[in-house]
């Protein structure tokens, strides 16, 4: 699948999955045998022959999730539709999660007929969430073969080693219309990744200069400039709060008192880092925003989740310390009122599902982001599913859910074909692009591009390889090959977007968009380990789409304090305004925009000496920004106040 490029039809992707899941089932002789419903969508695409590396540890820990579905899912999903619509008579009609666990979460005795077919093979189980989403369980390979009538193997994917069944996973017939797909069973969620290009872990790193304050106010004089006549801006260093409050147009909002006060944004993340509060206060101190308040920002572990890692899988909390530090900074920049509450999962791998699903059904939070993703939405269906699922809920009790779109941006660079990530591909995710920003030195807009990055690098006096140069990164986006366009896309999104795949129009990715280039990103401070072994704090420019969706999360805390009440899910209210004065809408430069970035190459002093990169921007493959909807920026980027009266109804 790696060789389907460009325009390819979909088609020929489906075969290669047809052929593929095909080649997973001739790896087992074991039949289903008669009494058994099988779990759809439980062998994945990468579970070939070829990719095949030996048989899984029979005594290897296995935790999983066995997930039900909504009891009268039809109606839950037409509710959600009519609730999250300002022109229905339901509109905002939210349910609590009392209410939905009443109408719609599986029965109590379903669960207890899942649970107590789990205790009969042998496993553990450790927790289910009050609304009864999922049976959380653990225990070996054999146990789970024996139990879901299987084998487990290992296949080489992406340079990992990942457990898979060879064959789909079932459950005896009396659970067939109970449980609905299993999640742990399959590692396909070690192909997460973090929407956060170019960002450092908690190792160090600095920026190098020179850099520029603010757009173009430092210039690299008597470095080629490959474009024309003149000189070319150096990188800004990154973007501070003022900076992005005053680009966007909610500075004055937010002097004013409308900063997201009573507003609640959850960040799902893994692990948690041990300096959040402090960093985020040396930050706000440093910044001219308030310092966080008693019970403004906590800490969430999500229960029944795995906190030991399994056997044979590398765990790298730290590398996710600076995530949770950048999504923190970015919503408290924009909404520095709003509670953030924190939810980690005690893995990187496995849970963050269940970390969606704790917020849902607790109501913790309005609005909820999130800065991970899947590089394609071409995952086992039972992945699929029980997000969804969650997503359904969400939008029936007026929670907005936010992702990152996405840092690569057609996924062709990356997995050989063009792709939208997942879960922003859901038709009930706000999925956030990525734009290139630049910003006066009044803090003032003055463009965005697509985010779309080539690098060249300077060698001997010249650029190499000729600019652009090769695809670095960017807004991921596109269009779906799993779900048919959702309403509110309707007459807003260019068939040519819609119908990309076919004729028959399908969703669009992404919804809006905001800064996410990493050479226009935002300065972030966090305590870093120097090589010399001092740990202190510091700061460095960082993005991607994981800067973006916090970003935009904090902007709709705003809109949610102003109207006074909560969007919900928000896509038909950003929609309606469409083409509105409530956005920039992001276009090709009349010119090609480029800069010139410096950076150490040792990541923290010049001993080892810099390496000046020529980054060119707007550069989105087989993406385009265009006039109206783009599959890189969506509908546009916020436009200050006119986008907070647009949504203050």
């Amino acid at each position: 699948m790696r060789h389907i490029t460009g325009r390819r039809s979909f088609l020929v992707l489906q075969a290669a999955l047809i052929v593929a899941a095909v080649m997973a089932t001739t790896l087992s002789t074991r039949a289903q045998p008669a009494g058994r419903g099988a779990l759809p969508g439980s062998v994945p695409a990468w579970a070939t022959s070829a990719n095949l590396r030996g048989h899984a540890d029979p005594a290897g820990f296995v935790g999983f999730r066995l997930y039900l579905g909504w009891r009268n899912a039809g109606a839950a999903e037409a509710q959600a539709r009519a609730v999250s619509d300002r022109l229905s008579t339901s509109y905002r009609n939210y349910l609590t999660p009392a209410e939905f666990r009443r109408a719609f979460a599986p029965s109590q005795a379903d669960v207890n007929a899942v649970r107590a077919w789990l205790q009969s093979q042998g496993f553990s189980v450790n927790y289910v969430p009050t609304n009864n989403h999922y049976v959380s369980a653990e225990g070996t390979v054999a146990q789970v073969e024996s139990a879901f009538h299987t084998t487990l193997n290992m296949y080489a994917v992406k340079g990992l080693t990942l457990r898979a069944p060879a064959i789909a996973t079932s459950v005896p017939d009396s659970l067939a219309g109970i449980a609905v797909s299993v999640l742990g069973i399959d590692q396909s969620s070690q192909l997460v990744h973090t929407d956060r290009a170019d960002a450092p872990p908690s190792a160090a790193f600095v920026n190098a200069p020179p850099c520029s304050a603010y757009w173009a106010e430092q210039l690299a004089v008597g470095i080629p400039n490959p474009y024309g006549a003149g000189s070319l801006p150096y990188a800004p260093c990154g973007y501070t709060p003022a900076q992005l409050q005053g680009a966007y147009g909610v500075g004055a909002a937010i002097a004013g008192g409308n900063d997201g006060s009573g507003q609640t944004v959850a960040i799902i993340d893994a692990y948690a880092s041990p300096t959040i509060v402090s960093d985020v206060n040396t930050y706000s101190s440093l910044h001219g925003l308030p310092l966080l308040g008693a019970n403004q920002f906590r800490q969430v572990l999500a229960p029944g989740t795995y906190r030991h890692p399994e056997r044979g899988l590398v765990q790298d909390p730290q590398g996710w310390y600076g995530e949770e530090t950048l999504d923190v900074e970015a919503v408290h920049s924009m909404a520095p009122g709003a509670n953030i509450v924190y939810v980690g999962a005690a893995n990187n791998f496995q849970d963050l599902d269940a970390a969606l699903n704790h917020v849902v059904d607790r109501g913790l939070a309005q609005i909820v982001t999130n800065s991970y993703g899947f590089a394609t939405e071409l995952l086992p269906p039972g992945y699929v599913k029980p997000y969804n699922d969650t997503l359904i809920q969400a939008a029936l009790e007026g929670i907005g859910v936010y992702f990152s779109s996405g840092d690569d941006g057609d996924e062709i660079e990356n997995i050989g074909f063009r792709s939208v990530d997942w879960p922003a591909a859901s038709p009930w995710v706000t999925a956030v692009g990525g734009t290139s920003l630049a910003v006066s030195a009044a803090n003032n807009y003055l463009f965005e591009t697509g985010w779309g990055t080539k690098r060249s690098t300077l060698t001997a006096g010249a650029w190499d390889p000729t600019p652009p140069g090769v695809f670095l990164y960017g807004s991921g986006g596109g269009t779906s090959r799993l779900f048919a366009q959702p309403a509110y896309q309707a007459g807003v999104v260019p068939n040519a977007i819609a119908n990309y795949f076919g004729t028959t129009p399908h969703r669009a990715v992404p919804d809006v968009a905001m800064v996410g280039d990493p050479n226009t990103g935002m300065l972030v401070g966090q305590t870093q380990t120097f090589p010399d072994g001092t740990v202190k704090y510091s700061e460095y420019r960082v993005a991607g789409t994981s800067l973006s969706s916090p970003l935009f999360a904090g902007v709709m805390a705003l809109a949610d304090q102003l109207a006074g009440h909560a969007h919900g899910f928000a896509n038909p209210a950003l929609y309606a305004a469409a083409g509105s004065s409530a956005y920039r809408d992001v276009t090709d430069p009349a010119s090609t925009v480029a800069v010139v970035r410096v950076d150490y190459i040792n990541g923290v002093d010049a001993a080892d000496g810099t390496r000046v990169t020529l980054r060119t921007m707007n550069q989105t493959g087989t993406l385009h920004t265009r006039t109206g909807y783009d599959d890189v920026t969506g509908v546009g980027s916020p436009n200050g106040l006119a986008f907070l009266a647009a949504l203050n109804y």
